[in-house]
């Protein structure tokens, strides 16, 4: 059975950013549906290489038949150690489709959709012990706070981690609609949507580590890749996206480039033209591309 995921986002200009070798080696980090992979696939030849990784176990639903094809059912932040493993030291161009997939949002037990009632689960690789329930009634108050103001940016998150403190006193969160009704108070009915929409992403991310997973990433595809080999980033909200354009710009997260002998920086990318966005067109026909922002580097 063929899970439904829906269309891939920016397919071609994504894959279009790679410059794709007929007899290279690419690798898709986020394979989901398998919709970019089978793009990829398309331009390669019968030499050519193609490593998939995704932590989701529904994603195995998808695997290409194909001997030039390999998926890898790990997470992303692995992607040097599991290419090792497979006798590969360098690749060519690395593609990466963040966020959650559309198949993610529709299966309403995963608990990452505000449109239905789930267990507070949000949990990307299902073997992990740190669900959304685990965050939500075992935080202390300082760490929901961080939580809320880092990763959902809410101005009010200290009001945020006290009522959810509260709440608990009376027994266990432990759906998304009782999270709803604890913060109903913050969630003022003609911008309630994107308010919750914040609340959600600031859990999922914790819940997935996946700032500290995106760096660790972009970390060693600078390592992995060739000379001229590119790097093809779609992300979808701001923390990840000033993640990316940070590293493609200077190859560090924080902090200056250091300056070479003539005062230059010293930087390991060369940016591929500029930001794109996805067309009006492409918003209408997939509501998911609507936040959805493309980087495209090379490695000098």
């Amino acid at each position: 059975m063929t899970m439904e995921y829906h269309n891939p986002v920016l397919l071609k200009e994504t894959v279009d950013g790679l410059n794709i070798k007929p007899d290279g080696v690419y690798v898709d980090v986020t394979f989901g549906g398998g919709g970019h992979s089978r793009e990829i696939m398309s331009r390669l030849g019968s030499n050519g290489k193609l490593f998939g990784f995704d932590q989701d176990l529904d994603a195995l639903e998808n695997v290409i038949k194909d001997e030039r094809f390999v998926l890898i059912n790990e997470n992303f932040r692995y992607i040097k150690r599991f290419l090792r493993f497979h006798g590969i030291k360098e690749v060519d161009g690395i593609l990466a489709d963040l966020g959650v997939s559309s198949h993610q949002f529709d299966v309403a037990e995963r608990g990452f959709s505000t449109r239905f009632e789930a267990g507070l689960d949000m949990r990307m690789n299902q073997n992990s012990e740190l669900s959304a329930y685990h965050v939500v009634n075992e935080y202390d108050e300082e760490n929901l706070r961080r939580v809320f103001l880092d990763y959902g940016e809410l101005k009010n998150a200290p009001a945020i981690a006290r009522t959810i403190l509260e709440a608990r006193e009376d027994g266990p969160i432990k759906t998304t609609d009782d999270l709803k009704f604890v913060l109903s108070r913050f969630l003022p009915p003609h911008i309630s949507n994107k308010i919750l929409a914040q609340m959600y992403q600031a859990i999922r991310i914790e819940v997935n580590q996946e700032m500290d997973v995106l760096k660790e990433f972009l970390s060693q595809s600078l390592e992995i890749l060739k000379p001229e080999g590119r790097l093809s980033v779609i992300s979808y909200h701001s923390l990840e996206d000033r993640l990316v354009k940070r590293f493609m710009k200077n190859g560090l997260f924080e902090g200056e480039p250091e300056r070479d002998f003539f005062g230059n920086f010293s930087v390991p990318f060369k940016l591929v033209g500029k930001l794109i966005v996805p067309s009006n067109e492409e918003i209408k026909i997939n509501n998911r591309a609507r936040s959805a922002k493309l980087r495209i580097s090379e490695k000098k």
